[in-house]
């Protein structure tokens, strides 16, 4: 038996520690020669010799959990080897169990709480008790938070329950990186909770306060409300604490943000100052704290990287050596979003103009012009490194969820580009436009941008194939709004509400017959675990993203809300965490890890918004140099969804 630390994306597995550390228990008595063998190695390949589990200890007692304590220094051959150990100790990997002597018994052992500690300081002082435990009773579940424990040691937080009175019992260990947690208990329930913390060698801190209260059924709105506001957490608790940027994940890098994922969350601050979730003075401070950080940040020709380290604002060259200088789609999406904010924070206060000002100056600084290559350049270009220059080469050209980009490009008031580039560089109809969209598509439905089939019965204007990932429909949208206009091609309202309506027909048909799959349970996009994320076989592994269907809101209001029932009411208790709901799910793999990604939750909280309020579209389009642009395209109205 293998017992493997996942591997994450973004998160860069580093263990501190000497030994290492679990809890056994078995029926019945083990014996030194009963227990199995045991065997480390590292994300390398290293590993150390095996030695008895219980080499130290002779003898498991019966029906009583033990904690092992191994230091790694035990692992050693009786001899010696040819060769010095390789093992990382601080990439250990993999924990392996192999059959120790065959003595012909067959015996059971049960481990849980496997971990690395450091053996060489021991601890016998408790934490102190968890402080300030807010029990809030939603409609099935309750939402817990409480104040940080700050020991050195601090491993995790135990919940304790009383359902309907009965006695307190441990329900939860709750990572001590986190100060809330969600129960799941049905609606019309009563309970208390308290809550003690622990740390690394399993000291146990006194109770916290006891918190209570009660669920009851929400109807709509208040579903919309709880979902808006558990999302947005995301970008308010769980900030980079240096910057107050978006993290690109969770788990991941606490220092790792995400430029576009920073702007998605700045329309969701928006979004949850107007609905109180926070107050503006606290979201009038996070926007300084924000915007004081991007403008000393690395920026290339005004133009920011994809990803910063929230402590320096140094470039983070995570997708590799090459990825070390400007990205133009990420920074249009954090325009859209200061863009949004701009429009948003209109007080006359010193701070509120503060936040004007800065976003004017950040905006006019963006050299979109550059980003044509040369000056007659007829299309953008995603990447520019100062030590790289163009190696990257990737041109912008549509459909997929770019379109911001040649948008706000043609709308600078300081280094705009043509307003032909829309129709040369987006809609481009070139020999390498057409092969740039057979490369990611594979068909030819669609490679001069227009399409004009039909599928599962929904007409899709524009869009390679079925139309591709529905975070197509979201990144451009939740600043623009297409509704009741059109350019040469389409109504961009009608294309993203027939792309999501095909996503949903390909789910219910469900050709490879994914579990859960059906008319509420339809979203397939980028984002954890997707694998390719569009509606067709190839690209469908059965991972279901969640943001997919209730990111398109705006487009597809009654098929969407139904989702967010079938979430929240069926799944709820496997996929709503501290963060809202999860990045996906796949009923097929039986995967439901608790993991979130900054471009996706926001999509939940601004298009969840933009179909009730349109707050975001309002104050996006009501910035002055946005008319012009579309003038500039030729957008013209379009009654079609005008209303």
């Amino acid at each position: 038996m293998t017992l493997q630390l996942p591997e994450r994306y973004a998160v860069d597995n580093q263990l501190a520690g000497d030994t290492l550390s679990m809890w056994c228990y078995a029926e019945e008595e083990l014996l030194v020669t009963d227990a199995p063998r045991i065997r480390l190695e590292d994300s390398n390949g290293a590993g150390l010799p095996s030695i008895s589990l219980l080499a130290d200890r002779g003898r498991l007692p019966p029906r009583k959990w033990v904690r092992l304590s191994i230091p790694l220094e035990r692992f050693q051959n009786r001899y010696g080897d040819t060769r010095p150990s390789s093992f990382n100790a601080r990439k250990l990997a993999k924990v392996v169990f192999v059959q120790g002597l065959d003595d012909g018994a067959e015996h059971v052992l049960i481990i849980d709480d496997v971990r690395v500690i450091d053996g060489t300081r021991p601890d016998h002082e408790p934490p102190s008790a968890p402080r300030e435990l807010v029990a809030e009773g939603q409609d099935s579940h309750f939402d817990l938070s409480w104040q940080p424990n700050h020991e050195a040691d601090l491993l995790s937080y135990r919940i304790y329950r009383s359902l309907e009175g009965e006695e307190f019992l441990p329900i939860h260990t709750r990572s001590g990186n986190f100060t809330r947690h969600v129960d799941f208990v049905g609606p019309n329930k009563r309970a208390s909770y308290k809550i003690s913390a622990l740390d690394a060698h399993n000291n146990e801190s006194p109770l916290s306060n006891i918190a209570s209260g009660s669920t009851q059924p929400f109807d709509d709105e208040q579903l919309l409300d709880m979902v808006q506001q558990g999302c947005f957490r995301y970008y308010w608790d769980a900030a980079n604490r240096d910057s107050g940027m978006a993290l690109e994940v969770l788990p991941g890098d606490e220092n790792l943000v995400a430029l576009g994922g920073s702007g998605f969350g700045i329309s969701a601050l928006v979004v949850a100052t107007e609905r109180q979730f926070i107050t503006r003075d606290e979201s009038v401070q996070r926007m300084l704290q924000i915007l004081r950080f991007l403008k000393k940040a690395d920026r290339f020709h005004g133009v920011w990287p994809h990803f910063l380290d929230g402590r320096t604002g140094e470039v983070w060259p995570l997708f590799g050596e090459y990825d070390n200088g400007g990205d133009l789609v990420e920074t249009a999406f954090l325009i859209q979003g200061l863009l949004t904010a701009r429009q948003y924070f209109n007080r006359d206060t010193q701070e509120e103009q503060e936040i004007r000002d800065t976003i004017t100056q950040l905006w006019r600084e963006v050299e979109w012009d550059w980003y044509r290559k040369t000056p007659d350049g007829e299309v953008l270009y995603w990447h520019w490194s100062p030590d790289h220059e163009w190696h990257i080469s990737h041109p912008l050209v549509g459909w997929n969820e770019t379109m911001i980009v040649y948008l706000l490009a043609i709308a600078s008031p300081t280094h705009p580009v043509p307003a032909e580039l829309y129709y040369s560089g987006w809609a481009g109809q070139s020999e390498s436009a057409v092969k740039y969209r057979h490369g990611w598509s594979r068909t030819t439905d669609g490679d001069h941008y227009a399409n004009g089939k039909s599928y599962y019965g929904h007409k899709l204007d524009v869009g390679c194939g079925t139309g591709g990932d529905l975070f197509f429909t979201q990144f451009s949208f939740l600043g623009f709004n297409p509704r009741g206009i059109r350019d040469r091609y389409t109504n961009y309202f009608e294309n993203n509400r027939q792309l999501a309506l095909i996503n949903r027909a390909y789910c219910i048909d469900n050709p490879r017959q994914r579990e859960g799959y059906g008319p509420n349970c339809w979203g397939l996009s980028a984002g954890l675990h997707t694998g390719g994320g569009k509606p067709q076989p190839r690209d469908d592994n059965g991972t279901v993203c969640c943001s997919a269907a209730l990111g398109c809101m705006p487009f597809t209001p009654d098929e969407s809300i139904a989702v967010l029932r079938h979430f929240y009411h069926d799944l709820g208790s496997k996929i709503w965490g501290v963060f809202g709901f999860h990045d996906g799910f796949s009923a097929t793999e039986s995967w439901y890890d608790e993991c979130y990604m900054g471009l996706n939750q926001a999509q939940i909280v601004v298009g969840i918004e933009n179909h009730r309020t349109g707050l975001p579209w309002k104050l996006f389009m009501s910035n002055p140099e946005v008319q012009p642009m579309l003038d500039a395209i030729g957008f013209v109205p379009d009654l079609q969804s005008a209303n």
